[in-house]
């Protein structure tokens, strides 16, 4: 096992809701529900044409678009979404949590090849996630997907399997589709020609990442040298991921791979021997 000192959790819908709070108190604007239909650069600027018919002009415009990445016409192979399913108990009693512990509210997983992670929220519940749902063949999404039953029920049971000297009851399901590349590694990239920024590729860890993606973006769109902006996933190209049906038998393989490796371990208590090829899928 280990632990690490150096890893809190954040509230990820707060952390939006004050950012966009900081915009807009240094005069910015904030237009939310608007999908944007098309960009059209202009000399130096761009023009932003909003499905319901308005316009917005931009000198520099940032492509943050993560998972749905995927559904770009010339970008579809750019990002795989893959998607992470959460559950949450009821909230435990004081009697169950001097059972648990997690006492100063910290996170945890399992070191799994199939990841999970879980949290005690700041109304006593756990909050537990993981991977485990197929990825969708043509990097669909749907709202649908963000509910598959057989992984909020391994879900469950992977919780009570970790926390067995409590009785646990479910209350809340969700889920949501996250952004794969190729080689598994994140990028924040601006043409300063173009001025055109993008990044993402989080590979479910955005909520810190994309953060710190942002602060390094707008060093890179105002000129400025940091030690962010010196940092190698700045100006990182992930290859292209195959076309389908590869890619639809290449991550789904992988998904599979990863249960069989961690049901080889917890049998065998030593690593799976099909761990290396589980490396080489994800491009490690």
């Amino acid at each position: 096992a280990t632990a690490s000192p150096h890893c809190a959790r954040v509230h990820p819908r707060r952390l939006a809701d004050g950012l966009a709070a900081a915009v807009r108190r240094r005069g910015g604007v904030v237009v939310e529900q608007a999908r944007v239909a098309d960009v059209v650069r202009e000399g130096r600027t761009h023009r932003l044409l909003l499905d319901d018919g308005r316009e917005l002009s931009a000198g520099t415009v940032v492509r943050a678009t993560e998972a749905w990445t995927a559904t770009l016409p010339r970008l579809r192979r750019r990002l795989a979404p893959v998607y992470s399913l959460m559950v949450a108990t009821a909230p435990l009693t004081s009697q169950q949590w001097d059972e648990v512990g997690l006492a100063d509210r910290e996170v945890f997983a399992d070191h799994g090849h199939l990841v999970v992670y879980g949290q005690r929220t700041v109304d006593d519940r756990i909050a537990f996630g993981g991977r485990g749902a197929p990825y969708h063949y043509g990097s669909r999404i749907r709202p649908s997907f963000d509910h598959d039953d057989a992984v909020f029920a391994a879900l469950r049971t992977t919780l009570r399997q970790l926390l067995p000297q409590v009785e646990l009851d479910f209350t809340h399901a969700w889920g949501g589709p996250l952004a794969i590349p190729r080689d598994w590694h994140p990028s924040v990239g601006y043409d300063r020609a173009a001025r055109v920024g993008w990044a993402g590729g989080y590979v479910g860890d955005g909520v810190a990442t994309s953060h710190l993606a942002g602060r390094t973006l707008a060093e890179l769109v105002t000129g400025a040298t940091t030690s962010r902006t010196e940092l190698p996933w700045v100006g990182h190209r992930s290859p292209d991921w195959e076309p389908e049906p590869l890619r639809w038998l290449g991550v789904n393989t992988g998904l599979r791979a990863a249960v069989l490796a961690d049901h080889e371990e917890r049998r065998t208590g030593s690593p799976a021997r099909i761990a290396p090829v589980l490396d080489r899928l994800t491009g490690h």
